[in-house]
């Protein structure tokens, strides 16, 4: 009997300890991603993981999470929904970071892709790898509504705030060493830069013409305009970076945006954020050149 009894538990630890072994080693089967045929290692983890991971500042109205219904919106989130939906990537989330750190985050692979209305330049390039463009933008100056500013030459010895990271902050810092302002304000977001424009802390803001729009119009608390007529200096073009690593990834993202040009598509999206066919680069032109 005792014997029976022994017989039959080696027998159970026979089995529980196959059935662990079972487990761990489908468990880490299940940790493994392969590669689909036909389609880039990083296209593939995306799908299995079922979202995009991308890097933004958080700044309307481009990339950025609303606070009423906590979804992610903006002209640069509908245009990379669009993107996932032709990939089959099911959804995009968003580690909100500094504009200045977006590459780091993207080199450090914290996030797969930076989508945050970034000029596509050639130290960037050096950064990282480039979509193709999504579309053209520039600066605008924004001032206080009772301001006595008039013109851009007006600007002189006055005290101007900007973004760092940005080529809006470049350009300040150009009419700054140029003697065309007084001084030189740097502020992380821009909702801070807008507050400090509004609350007196610099007579005036370089930033994006996209953004200053967006941001006059659906603020009533801003009592501040756009300075008019102004001839936008740091005109640019839009693309989202990934590592260079992922330049599969990338000629797939190229693929369907492409498409999306060609189809008609991007146009309704841009024209759908009050934009018009300026803002649009074709196909041919919005080519980018990547270092590596």
């Amino acid at each position: 009997m005792k014997n029976r009894t022994r017989r039959n538990g080696i027998l159970w630890l026979m089995v529980f300890t196959l059935t662990v072994v079972s487990l761990m080693g489908c468990q880490g089967k299940k940790a493994e991603t392969k590669t689909v045929a036909g389609e880039s290692a990083m296209l593939t983890k995306a799908k299995e993981k079922g979202y995009l991971l991308i890097g933004s500042s958080n700044d309307a109205p481009f990339s950025y999470t609303d606070v009423e219904s906590g979804k992610l919106k903006g002209l640069d989130i509908e245009i990379l929904k669009e993107i996932c939906k032709r990939l089959g990537i099911g959804d995009i989330q968003m580690k909100v970071t500094d504009f200045s750190n977006l590459l780091v985050e993207l080199n450090n692979k914290n996030v797969d892709m930076v989508a945050d209305a970034m000029y596509v330049k050639d130290e960037r390039l050096q950064i990282a790898a480039f979509t193709d463009k999504w579309y053209q933008e520039g600066e605008a100056v924004v001032i206080p509504e009772s301001s006595f500013i008039k013109t851009k030459e007006d600007l002189k010895d006055k005290k101007v705030g900007a973004q760092p990271g940005t080529t809006f902050y470049e350009t300040a810092q150009k009419w700054l060493d140029e003697g065309k302002i007084g001084g030189l304000e740097a502020y992380d977001n821009q909702a801070t830069l807008m507050t400090a424009v509004n609350t007196g802390k610099v007579d005036a803001v370089v930033t994006d013409g996209i953004v200053a729009g967006y941001t006059l119009s659906s603020d009533s608390s801003l009592k501040l305009k756009l300075l008019s007529p102004y001839e936008a200096e740091a005109s640019g073009q839009i693309g989202a970076a990934v590592r260079f690593e992922d330049k599969e990834f990338l000629a797939e993202i190229n693929k369907a945006l492409n498409d999306m040009k060609a189809d008609g598509t991007l146009l309704k999206i841009l024209k759908d954020y009050g934009l018009t066919e300026d803002y649009l680069v074709g196909v041919e032109e919005g080519k980018t050149t990547n270092v590596k």
